[in-house]
């Protein structure tokens, strides 16, 4: 065994809650000094952590793991009153997020590298690069919005069920298009595999349901905690495994099937402390860690800075249209366009799952990637803008 492991586990730790404290001392959500933690100590800045390693996958598998919790504890804290009243809402504005950004990322690459659409190779490579703007990754959003309090209520629930629909919307649409591409994978056998997995999640609820005498009997005991963990990560596994559905979509349902049951509070907080404790630092830190910046031409860099800004206006205008046209007010509306522009690690998944078909070159993951960062670092920071209360 390389015992180096337990030093850069102390240096995740310690860096990430040191700058956490000071992002929180000048008014921002301990998150960015997270993210930043993991760019200073990687190969961006002082390189002290090599993710090509061993030890390296040994964080990146924990880091796995702090996304699973962390979306765990986002649907055990999930209202569901407050999510059954904005479903219509959730599933217009994931869709609205999903069109504008895939046309959007499929015109930005096309002025840029002036795709000839009549060569059906390089229609495909631009409209990979819409794919990769559908997607959202809501955990920076979960972990800002539980910091200021927000999670809950019409804003928050319909972001957090978006994000979900977002990404069983993107999982049909990267199946479809890497179909077109790859004639092995099927898309009615997607269209198949999602059906199928709504009826677990209802089945999961049912059953989470009917067992509610024997949870609350558990209460406050260890065991609740224990099998309720297990019961996550077993639907992590099973969305992947057999849906090729996001394993933090499982986490979530597992989360969401329990939120109901009285127990759900006592189960959270079992949950927050080894999260907040040791997985979440390593995720966040992980984010900063994958980033390595250097070697772009002067070309990738004014793409890159294209691709942010198609990247954030089109969530924004995307989901914060679907959410007008569903009777939120101007504040609500861009609140809910904001809180899903992060692409985190959902994206950098779509773009090497893209690279594996041939849809992505080498090229153009460097723009990708600062993308994904600049995305990822600037929500919470806007998320605070627009939730402050006026004076």
């Amino acid at each position: 065994m390389d015992y180096t492991i337990f030093l850069w586990i102390a240096m995740i730790i310690l860096s990430t809650k040191l700058l956490g404290i000071l992002s929180k001392r000048v008014g921002l959500p301990e998150v960015v000094g997270f993210l930043l933690a993991g760019i200073l100590i990687g190969p961006s800045c002082f390189n002290l952590i090599d993710i090509n390693t061993d030890n390296g996958l040994f964080l990146l598998n924990a880091s796995e793991l702090g996304v699973v919790f962390l979306m765990f504890e986002a649907g055990l804290t999930t209202e569901m009153v407050e999510m059954k009243k904005n479903i219509v809402a959730s599933f217009v504005t994931a869709l609205m997020g999903v069109i504008l950004p895939l046309l959007g990322g499929t015109l930005i690459y096309s002025l840029f590298y002036h795709t000839d659409f009549s060569n059906y190779n390089q229609f495909l490579e631009a409209l990979f690069v819409g794919v990769i703007l559908t997607a959202t990754s809501v955990s920076i959003t979960v972990q800002t919005l539980k910091e200021m309090g927000k999670m809950n209520g019409p804003v928050g629930t319909t972001i957090l069920g978006a994000a979900v629909l977002d990404d069983i919307l993107g999982v049909i649409i990267l199946s479809v298009v890497s179909g077109l591409k790859d004639t092995s994978v099927s898309p009615s056998s997607v269209l198949i595999k999602i059906a199928m997995y709504v009826i677990v999640v209802v089945t999961l609820c049912v059953v989470v349901k009917k067992a509610e005498p024997i949870i609350q009997n558990a209460d406050h005991k260890r065991r609740a905690g224990l099998f309720a963990i297990a019961g996550a990560l077993i639907m992590a596994y099973v969305s992947e495994r057999f849906f090729g559905v996001a394993d933090i979509t499982g986490a979530y349902f597992a989360g969401l099937a329990l939120s109901m049951s009285k127990t759900a509070g006592y189960i959270d907080l079992k949950v927050s402390d080894i999260s907040n404790m040791f997985f979440s630092c390593i995720f966040f830190a992980c984010i900063g860690i994958k980033i390595t910046l250097g070697g772009m031409s002067s070309e990738a860099w004014l793409f890159a800075v294209a691709l942010t800004m198609i990247a954030i206006l089109t969530k924004v205008v995307g989901c914060g249209l679907g959410s007008r046209l569903c009777g939120f007010k101007g504040k609500e509306a861009l609140q809910i366009g904001v809180g899903m522009i992060s692409r985190g690690e959902v994206a950098l998944i779509v773009a090497d799952k893209g690279g594996a078909y041939g849809l992505v070159s080498s090229e153009l993951f460097p723009p990708i990637v600062l993308m994904v960062i600049i995305t990822t670092l600037i929500t919470p920071l806007l998320l605070k803008v627009v939730f402050r209360e006026k004076q």
